[in-house]
């Protein structure tokens, strides 16, 4: 249900939005009156999920580009603030991993996943930061993941990554707070969403995780936009540093 304060005609840049979280969160925020800015590396997905918004009603944009390419980035910031004027919120969405124990893993695959997973996020924030500063206020809201709080078993460089976007969220809330900036993160407990499908191809994970989570089921797509929206919405305006686990009860802390 659309409702938070200070959407309608927000301009947000999501990466990875072409599918999964990402898209769903587009999805809500086109229900809330919001202008999209759909960043993907999947230029097709990217051209389907804009078609789709604006058939929402949604002024939304295509911005093909990789978010480790701090040049590509900045060209797609560059281009939507053109287009729709200036980036009012930043959702860093886009991630990658591949599953296996750290000691018999590759180095050529922690790169990657560094690369896409904490480069990334960094690229992105870098890019739009600077006119947040000078405008006086801005939305980020970085996704990461409760691998990031407590572990998990073959996924150490992504969740190295995934803590470290959680203290980067809360160091630059410290030196922009002054500024009217907010970061916040959404950190996804296990997640029904075509990066775990890969992760998990012969399906036993997710029954066992199944059987673990407190409200017997995986996370869906549709079950992280609302936070999202509430995060760079006009209601949370008094909310930066912190960091919200969505994993049906999985993680609990206090």
């Amino acid at each position: 249900m659309a409702g938070f304060r200070g959407l309608r005609g927000r301009r947000a840049l999501i990466t990875g939005a072409a599918s999964g979280i990402g898209l769903a969160t587009a999805e809500r925020l086109a229900e809330e009156g919001a202008v999209i800015g759909v960043l993907d590396l999947d230029t097709e997905g990217a051209e389907k999920a804009v078609g789709k918004l604006r058939e929402l009603g949604a002024e939304a944009f295509c911005l093909p580009a990789d978010i480790v390419d701090p040049v590509a980035v900045a060209a797609a910031v560059g281009t939507f603030e053109a287009d729709a004027g200036p980036v009012e919120a930043l959702i860093n969405n886009a991630g990658w991993d591949v599953a296996g124990n750290f000691a018999e893993s590759d180095p050529a695959i922690w790169k990657k996943i560094i690369d896409i997973n904490l480069y990334g996020p960094l690229n992105m924030t870098r890019a739009v930061l600077p006119g947040m500063i000078e405008r006086r206020a801005g939305r980020i809201v970085s996704l990461a993941s409760d691998a990031g709080r407590v572990g998990s078993s073959g996924e150490a460089v992504y969740a190295a990554c995934k803590g470290g976007i959680i203290a980067f969220s809360k160091s630059v809330a410290r030196e922009v707070a002054r500024h009217g900036i907010t970061l916040n993160v959404v950190s996804p407990g296990p997640s029904d969403t075509p990066l775990f499908a890969r992760f998990d191809e012969s399906g036993k994970l997710a029954a066992a995780l199944e059987r673990a989570i407190p409200m017997r089921r995986l996370g869906r797509p549709e079950d992280y936009p609302g936070i999202i929206a509430f995060l760079i919405s006009d209601d949370a305006g008094f909310i930066t540093g912190q960091t919200v686990s969505v994993s049906g009860g999985l993680t609990m802390h206090g």
